[in-house]
């Protein structure tokens, strides 16, 4: 599927998008097309999460130093819904690098209003968000696409999973990881991304 004109006029800003989570919130309601008191809740946790995560991400130097690199625009395009803990914790990290490259247009949208596009992006036959799709902003191309979590931290939770460990308790020990981790391991892998796209 190609990325058209008329998907990247309907994504967000990350504000307008900020903005979106928070007033479905006050209404009693998530993203998405599911609706219940416990995706109604992770919204609630998104919130603080990422009120945090916009407050704590300091770039890593080398990172910058590539992004610096890019001299052609490019567009990131992120698949989210607002329920998502693993989205919470990138989403703002990448706004961060939107605010300090002019050359990286960064733009969301909603997993399930845009399930065409979400289908040729999963992850082991699932729809996991959040997805970043980089993309060649004067014609669309996929550069490169990243999601939904740093490896390090699938790696824990295929750990967690194996020795039988209680659904809940995984998350609480994922978002422990996400905060202690300080996204370290989200930009060390764009760094490896945006080399390999400079490279080219």
């Amino acid at each position: 599927m190609k990325i058209t004109e008329n998907i990247i006029q309907q994504s967000l800003a990350y504000e307008s998008y900020r903005n979106l989570i928070e007033s479905l919130f006050k209404e009693g309601k998530s993203t998405g097309i599911t609706q219940s008191e416990e995706l109604l809740h992770y919204s609630e946790l998104n919130i603080h999460r990422m009120n945090r995560v916009e407050k704590t991400t300091v770039l890593n130097e080398d990172l910058k130093v590539e992004l610096g690199k890019i001299k052609s625009p490019q567009i990131w395009l992120v698949l989210t819904e607002g329920w998502c803990g693993d989205a919470a914790q990138s989403i703002p990290v990448f706004n961060s690098i939107e605010k300090s490259f002019p050359n990286i247009q960064f733009r969301l949208v909603l997993r399930d209003e845009n399930l065409d596009l979400m289908d040729q992006f999963l992850t082991n036959g699932g729809r996991a968000v959040p997805k970043l799709l980089i993309l060649d902003a004067s014609n669309y191309e996929l550069l490169a696409h990243w999601g939904p979590r740093p490896q390090e931290a699938t790696k824990l939770i295929n750990e967690m999973k194996a020795l039988n460990i209680e659904f809940a308790e995984i998350k609480e020990k994922l978002h422990l990881w996400y905060a202690k981790n300080r996204s370290q391991a989200l930009q060390a892998e764009l760094l490896n991304i945006i080399t390999k796209i400079v490279e080219n």
